[in-house]
C-alpha cells in the first residue's frame, strides 16, 4: 500500500503509530479482505486485535452484511453452543422459545470469534463443521441448516501449544491458520508510537472533560518509552487517562496545558515485576525509593564484589601478583538468568566499595559513576550496570527532589 493510502486507513479506524510490524498487519488485512479465507489474528492481550476484523469486513464483498463480534471466553461453557448455533424451544431449562445463534444472525456477513482458544472441545468440533461446509444444527434440533459466514478468529494464547497439550483440536488448528496476522506487542513497536498513543489518549480524555492537555518533559518521555507495557495499549490508555484525571486541572483562559516530569509519571507506572494487571492499582511510593528487586541485586553485587576482592587480596599477599583491577568481573545488577559478562583486559573494573558502606549509598555511587562515564546517557549506563533504565530514572528523580546535581 502507498503511505498516503495506509495513513487514510489509520485515520478511518483511529489507529495510531508508524511501526513496521503494525503497518504489515494492516496491509495484510486489506490484502486478504476480498477473499473468503478464514483469518487468525494473534497477539498479546491489549494490542488491539479487534480492529483488524473490522478492516477486513469493510474491505470485503460482505461489507453490506452484518458484522458480529463474539468473545468466546466470556460465554459460559454450558451455553456457548446455543449462543453460537441457536436453540429450539425446550432444548434446555430456560429455553422458552426458539432462538437464532450468531452463525445464523451473521449469514451473509462476517463473524469475529475473539479468544477462540477458550472454546470447549465439543464446540470446536461444531465450529470445524461450519468452517468446512457451512452446516450446523441448533441445540435440541436434528435439522441441518446452512449459513454463509466469513469467520475471523483471534487468540492471545499459543494454539500450537494448546494442540500439543490436547486442549485444542489439531484439525481445527490447521483450518484456522491458513492466513495468520500477528499484531505486535507495544514493547516491540517503534518507541515513538508509545508517546503518540499517550498523547492521543490524554488529549481525548482532556477534551471530553474540559481539562488541560498533558505534556511530558524529555525525561518523562524517556521513562514512558522505556517501560515494557505488559498490558500493551489497553494498559497505556488506562494510565494515560488516570494521569490526566489526577494531574490535570480545568481549562482556564490563562492555562490550557500541564507539563509533567518523570518523578510524577513514575508514580503511575506499576513495578514491572508486579505488572501482570493491565492497570496500576495505585501510585508507586513517592520519593523514588528503590524496589525490593533492585535492593536484592545491589546486595548480591556488593557481596560478590567483597568476596572477589578478598580472594584476589589473598592471592596478592601470597605473592601471586595478579592485578586486582584487571581481574574483577562485571557484576553490577545482572538480571536473573542472564549469562555473566566478563570484562576484557582493555576494560578493567576498578570499582571497589569500602566495607561498612550502606546498600543505598553503594547503589547511588555505582549509578553516578556509570552516568559520569557515559556523559549522562541513561540507556548506556543502564546497559553497563545490567539494570533497567527505569531504575536510573527513579534515582534521578529522587536526587532532583533532594537538590542533588548529577
Amino acid at each position: 500500500m502507498e503511505m498516503q493510502e495506509l495513513q487514510r486507513l489509520k485515520n478511518k479506524f483511529d489507529i495510531i503509530g508508524n511501526d513496521a510490524g503494525l503497518n504489515r498487519a494492516l496491509e495484510t488485512a486489506v490484502a486478504v479482505a476480498p477473499t473468503d479465507l478464514t483469518v487468525l489474528i494473534t497477539g498479546e492481550s491489549g494490542v488491539g486485535k479487534e480492529t483488524l476484523p473490522q478492516i477486513i469486513h469493510q474491505f470485503s464483498r460482505r461489507r453490506t452484511g452484518k458484522y458480529l463480534a463474539v468473545n468466546c471466553g466470556a460465554i459460559p461453557e454450558g451455553t456457548i453452543n446455543a449462543e453460537l448455533f441457536g436453540h429450539e424451544k425446550g432444548a434446555f431449562t430456560g429455553a422458552i422459545g426458539e432462538r437464532k445463534g450468531y452463525f445464523e444472525e451473521a449469514d451473509g456477513g462476517t463473524l469475529f470469534l475473539d479468544e477462540i482458544g477458550e472454546l470447549p472441545k465439543e464446540t470446536q468440533a461444531l465450529l470445524l463443521r461450519v468452517l468446512q461446509n457451512g452446516e450446523f444444527m441448533k441445540v435440541g434440533s436434528s435439522k441441518v441448516e446452512k449459513t454463509d459466514v466469513r469467520v475471523i478468529a483471534a487468540t492471545n494464547v499459543n494454539l500450537a501449544y494448546a494442540v500439543a497439550t490436547g486442549k485444542f483440536r489439531e484439525d481445527l488448528y490447521y483450518r484456522l491458520t491458513g492466513i495468520q496476522i500477528r499484531m505486535p506487542a507495544l514493547r516491540e513497536r517503534n518507541k515513538d508510537d508509545v508517546y503518540l498513543l499517550f498523547r492521543k489518549f490524554t488529549s481525548d480524555f482532556s477534551e471530553r472533560y474540559n481539562l488541560c492537555k498533558v505534556s511530558l518533559t524529555h525525561d518523562a518521555i524517556s521513562l514512558l518509552t522505556a517501560y515494557r507495557w505488559p498490558g500493551n495499549i489497553r494498559q497505556l490508555k488506562n494510565i494515560a487517562e488516570t494521569v490526566t484525571a489526577l494531574e490535570s486541572r480545568p481549562v482556564t483562559p490563562t492555562s490550557e496545558r500541564v507539563e509533567l516530569g518523570s518523578a510524577t509519571l513514575m508514580r503511575y507506572l506499576p513495578e514491572e515485576k508486579d505488572s501482570m494487571l493491565p492497570a496500576t492499582t495505585g501510585p508507586a511510593p513517592a520519593g523514588g525509593g528503590m524496589s525490593d528487586s533492585d535492593k536484592q541485586m545491589i546486595v548480591k553485587a556488593i557481596l560478590d564484589l567483597k568476596g572477589e576482592v578478598d580472594r584476589l587480596k589473598s592471592i596478592v599477599e601470597a605473592g601471586g601478583g595478579a592485578p586486582v583491577a584487571a581481574s574483577l568481573p562485571h557484576y553490577v545488577g545482572q538480571e536473573e538468568n542472564e549469562p555473566e559478562e566478563q570484562l576484557s583486559e582493555a576494560e578493567p573494573a576498578a570499582t571497589v566499595i569500602p566495607e561498612g558502606i550502606s546498600i543505598r549509598k553503594a547503589g547511588d555511587e555505582l549509578i553516578e559513576r556509570a552516568l559520569a562515564k557515559h556523559a549522562g546517557k541513561v540507556k548506556a549506563a543502564a546497559a553497563e550496570l545490567g539494570i533497567s533504565e527505569r531504575t536510573i530514572y527513579r534515582k534521578l528523580a529522587e536526587w532532583k527532589e533532594k537538590g542533588k546535581n548529577v
